[in-house]
């Protein structure tokens, strides 16, 4: 049975050591959706929402959160990113959200990933909820988890 890293050997929580491991070029790739209907999509793409642009502020949204994360989850390393991408995209159904989040570390940049997701989804949430009561928050994983040794 795997092992959780964030808990001593009694069950406490506790902040896992990574000091003893090795500089990598880390990259996470995430991605989630919201549902929303047709008429807050039309509003969307006519940019006619009060509060504005969107899709542009929901990506700035995420690339603000995932620099953040060690702030908002407790026992997350705080970590220089090297990039962190967030992508917008209108669907049929409503609006997927992607990122992609890089760093030359000793430690991976999921959380980061994620959480530039989620705060993108829950920013569309924002701005559309006077127009939509209907949204849905969904399907926000992990789509990539990569480690690439540093020559040297």
């Amino acid at each position: 049975m795997a092992k959780l890293t964030h808990t001593d050997s009694q069950g406490n929580a506790r902040m896992v050591d990574v000091g003893d491991k090795t500089v990598q070029l880390r990259v996470a790739k995430a991605q989630g959706h919201i549902l929303l209907s047709q008429d807050t999509m039309q509003l969307i793409s006519q940019n006619l929402l009060k509060k504005g642009d969107v899709l542009t502020i929901a990506e700035i949204a995420g690339i603000q959160a995932a620099k953040r994360t060690s702030e908002l989850i407790p026992l997350c390393h705080n970590i220089t990113l090297n990039k962190v991408l967030v992508k917008a995209t209108p669907d049929e159904t409503g609006v997927t959200i992607d990122s992609e989040v890089r760093c030359t570390g000793i430690t991976g940049v999921e959380m980061e990933a994620l959480t530039a997701v989620s705060v993108a989804l829950l920013t569309v949430y924002d701005m559309c909820k006077a127009a939509d009561k209907t949204m849905v928050i969904s399907e926000i994983h992990l789509t990539e988890k990569t480690k690439i040794n540093i020559p040297g």
